[in-house]
Order: structure tokens, then sequence, then C-alpha cells
């Protein structure tokens, strides 16, 4: 396989509420008919070039059975179109850019078809993901979950070996290490040493707060049993680390006005394997798992992963749960990992691509990561939730406009009271 050297723009979309209708998902997906179906993909250029393939190679084996791709149409957010469309009922057979956040307001609109009717649907899911129980809604699969793209510390090996720090082994596993690291590196005349985007979107806690959460608490999502759960010890430790790092000026709280990392204004960022393509001319690049206050080893962090649902719109259903899994076989799987440098979902993704890894091996970090990821929980008013938190921390942790005890008392009050309606 050649080395991925095109630029994955990948990033997290906005979401938007869901409206509300009676019943839940759909009817049953196994008696569904056979025949032409239409497949939405994201706007990602390597994406598109990956969908494309796949169903050249469908319908040249499959002419009464064909399948059209096209880009989600342009909006806000992928999910507002996806939400317009299941309104309107011109959703597409299937959508290959599905936030898991989203999928439980979907569910509520009657939007999805519950996957576990096909009589191989729940087995498929399984078999190729593991334990992705996580990914239920309701106690059943309206989703395949279908890449990730697990979050790590992404560091400028230059600044750090400036800094004092070893480049190939920094030792920053500890909130302590990391804060003495940090500090060094902005002694060394680095402008930050490490620069989340501080604006207020609800999904930016996935790129501060959460995967650091996660490693805390092994996995612990942000809600559980209907409950918000970082109201506790590891919630605070988590926060009043981050609050730390603000403090003392070790990351701005103001957004940075290009790409901090490219231009040398920061040495670190938490991201996905999606950006490495980005810096390939520009920054050599190392990854270390998230810290942890007691530097454990394999820390859980975020996911950030995306699925595929298939539309209750459909009415060829039998050849859209055929041609999803032709789409997410071992062998396209492999195709998507080339192509866009994203972990497909599926046990034993090191083993299984072993060739490609040992070519790329800035992405067999990730790789090994992705063996350890929790996703957000799949739960009502998904956004306003996570909005409610976002808006919380960032008065108390990045402009210490009020105590972390408060934060995060105020915040679960919030989340517990949208999740329960």
């Amino acid at each position: 396989m050649k080395k991925i050297r095109a630029a994955a723009l990948i990033g997290a979309v906005a979401l938007v509420a869901t409206g509300c209708s009676a019943g839940g998902g759909g009817d049953s997906g196994s008696s569904g008919g056979t025949g032409p179906v239409d497949i939405w993909l994201s706007n990602n250029e390597q994406e598109v070039a990956w969908g494309t393939a796949v169903v050249d190679a469908w319908n040249a084996e499959h002419p009464d059975e064909k399948v059209t791709a096209q880009e989600i149409p342009a909006g806000s957010s992928s999910e507002e179109a996806i939400t317009a469309a299941i309104t309107a009922g011109t959703a597409p057979c299937l959508v290959y850019n599905v936030a898991p956040a989203a999928v439980s307001g979907w569910v509520k609109q009657g939007g999805l078809v519950d996957l576990s009717t096909f009589d191989d649907g729940a087995d498929y899911i399984t078999e190729r993901g593991g334990d992705v129980e996580s990914y239920q809604t309701d106690d059943t699969y309206y989703q395949v979950p279908w890449k990730s793209n697990p979050v790590m510390v992404m560091y400028n090996k230059a600044l750090f070996q400036a800094a004092g720090l070893d480049p190939e082994n920094p030792g920053m596993n500890t909130y302590d290490s990391f804060l003495e690291g940090s500090r060094a590196i902005v002694d060394s005349g680095v402008q930050s040493a490490i620069w989340p985007s501080p604006t207020s979107e609800f999904f930016q806690p996935w790129f501060d707060f959460y995967p650091l959460y996660l490693a805390e608490t092994d996995g612990t999502m942000l809600v559980e049993d209907g409950k918000a759960t970082f109201d506790d010890d590891a919630g605070r430790t988590v926060s009043e680390f981050w609050s730390t790092i603000y403090t003392e000026k070790l990351a701005p709280n103001e957004a940075a006005t290009d790409d901090a990392m490219s231009s040398g204004n920061t040495a670190m960022q938490l991201a996905g394997p999606w950006a490495i393509p980005s810096y390939a001319e520009t920054v050599d690049v190392g990854f270390m798992p998230v810290p942890t206050s007691d530097g454990r080893e394999n820390p859980t962090t975020f996911a950030d992963s995306k699925s595929v649902s298939m539309f209750t719109s459909c009415e060829n259903q039998a050849t859209a749960w055929e041609f999803l899994k032709f789409s997410t076989s071992m062998d396209n799987d492999g195709q998507l990992l080339e192509l866009t440098g994203q972990m497909p979902m599926r046990t034993a993704l090191a083993d299984t691509y072993a060739d490609y890894f040992t070519e790329n091996p800035d992405y067999l970090a990730f790789a090994e990561q992705a063996e350890a990821t929790a996703d957000v929980p799949s739960i009502p008013n998904s956004v306003e939730a996570w909005q409610a938190f976002r808006d919380e921390y960032s008065s108390a942790v990045i402009f210490g406009k009020e105590s972390v005890d408060d934060f995060l008392s105020t915040a679960a009050t919030k989340i517990d009271e949208l999740v329960a309606e």
C-alpha cells in the first residue's frame, strides 16, 4: 500500500436537535425489496474517492441493483441535512457519515431502520466490531459503527527537543509530568504548550475534557443510566487539570487565527489520525496517549467515530443491507484505511492490516489506541446536553468565572433534566 499524502479534511461537525414523533425506528428491514438504492457520502475528498470505487465495484457485479452515490447535501451540518431529509421523506437508503450522538433523535423521529431485523444484522455488526453495545439505541442497532478517529496528543518533536524534552519518549503521561513539560515548552519561548479550541460549540468537549475524563474513568461516558456521571472526583480532577493549564497560561483562552501547530505557536493538540496528513510537509509529529492523574497504561480515549445507518424511506432495504455489508467488508475497510487514514471499527485492526501499518508507521499508534475507546452516550436531547456542559465548563475552566465545583454541579443538574425529558 502507498503512503497516504492527501490531507483528510475531517473534523467534528455540528449536530442539530431532531424532532420527535410517535413510535421509534422503522419497521423490519428483512422484508425489504431489491433494486436500485441511493447512498450519501461525506464531502471529504478521500471518502468520496473510496465510496466511488466501492460503488463501481458493486455495480459491475449487480446491474439490477445499482447503487448511486452523492455527497451529503450542503447545509450547516450533515445532521441538519439528514434531519430535513427524514422530515421530507427524501432520505437516501444509507448515509456514510452518521454521528452516533444523532441516532437516538432520528430513531424517535421514525427515520431509521432497526438493523437487527435482518437475519444476520446483529451478528454481522458484533462480529465485525466486537464490543459495540454502547452504539445501541433502545437495546438494538440502528447503526453500524464504521470508522473511528481516536483522540491522542499530537506534538511537535522539534519544539519538544528545544524545550529539553525527549521527542521520542516525552514521559508526560501523568498530570504532574504533563504540566511540568508544558511549563518547559512555554519557558522555551513557544506561545502555548497546547491549544484546545476555547469556542462554545457543543462538540468542543470532545477535544479537551471528554477524552481525559474517559481516560481517568476507564471509559465512563458523560451520561450513564440516565444520569450525568461527571460530578465526581474524576470529573473534578480532570477539570482542575485543565483549569491549571489555563490559569498558568499554558493554553490561550482565545481562538487561534491560524493553524497553531503549523505556525509553531503551539507544541501540542488533541487530534485523531485525520490530522496526520495536514502536517506531513511542515511538522515532524509524535503521538502519545492522553494523560491521566496516575499515568496508567493504555488509557481509554474518545473514539470520534462515525457510523452507517439505513433510513426508513428506503424501498429496497434488502439490497441496501447487502451493499452495506459489502462496503464494510475486510477488503473495503482496508481501502478506507488506505485512502483516508481513518480506523475501520473492526477487531484486531493492527494485525488485520499489518502491511499498511508497517508502511505507514505514524498511524500505528492510532490503531493501537483504537482498541481502547469510548464514544458519546446515546441519550435524549444530546445536543442540548453537550451544550449545557460546554457553557458551564467554559465559564469555570477556560475563563475562571465560577468554581469547578459549581460548574460540575450545575452542568450535571441541567443534563439530568434534559435527559429525563
